[in-house]
């Protein structure tokens, strides 16, 4: 299972920078953001860093949507989902590939945020910068488990598809909230309680077992 989802991970990078619109757009909108924010701090003056840690959990969001809109939007054309589906590869294969793309593509983009928060923002790191790093991978990994299972229940045009989307956004804010309170630690402006690491821990758990017995059905649309 572990190979062919390593196989349709693959897939989706070649697919997703062949045409390179996707990542332009979500990188493009994130330097957009963090521009015209730093224009209403005085020159020189530093901006707080709940407010930086917000705008980069974002412009993460809107980068996941993006990225998920992308990564199903593939097995759409041409019905190439159902084609997977009669294949004798698992379908959590599948999910499991799309979650480690969304991943990559989400961790591409947060690295090329953050030399623009630094600049622009005038921020700086402080001392449990390491901390901040590992909650924000675990959240990253949070926000690719649900966004893999979205992008799933997104699939086609109906109203009850968008529904489904809708509900799924408010499961999403521990993660945002815990990645806000990572991020603002590593500015070193604030302190870190470590509580913030088991819940999403547990919110990954909740999610990777979600996604593992219940994308089969999603997808297949059962």
């Amino acid at each position: 299972m572990i190979r062919a989802a390593l196989s349709v991970a693959g897939k989706d990078f070649r697919l997703i920078f062949m045409r390179s619109t996707g990542f332009a757009q979500a990188f493009l909108f994130g330097l957009l953001l963090v521009f015209v924010l730093s224009l209403s701090r005085d020159p020189g003056a530093q901006f707080e860093a709940q407010n930086a840690a917000a705008i980069f959990w974002l412009i993460s969001l809107f980068c996941q949507t993006v990225c998920c809109g992308m990564l199903f939007a593939v097995e759409e054309q041409n019905h190439a989902g159902r084609g997977l589906l009669l294949t004798s590869v698992p379908v959590q294969s599948l999910w499991l590939g799309k979650m480690i793309a969304g991943f990559c593509f989400l961790l591409g983009i947060q690295l090329a945020i953050v030399p623009a928060l630094v600049i622009f923002l005038n921020m700086q790191t402080g001392p449990l910068w390491g901390v901040a790093v590992v909650e924000t991978l675990l959240c990253d990994l949070g926000l690719a488990l649900c966004g893999s299972l979205l992008g799933a229940l997104s699939q086609g045009h109906g109203s009850k598809d968008m529904l489904f989307s809708a509900v799924l956004f408010p499961f999403m804010l521990p993660i945002l909230l815990a990645g806000i309170r990572a991020v603002a630690c590593g500015f070193g402006q604030i302190d870190f309680d470590t509580q913030w690491l088991g819940l999403t821990f547990a919110f990954d758990a909740v999610f990777a077992a979600a996604g593992l017995i219940l994308f089969p059905f999603v997808f297949s649309g059962e």
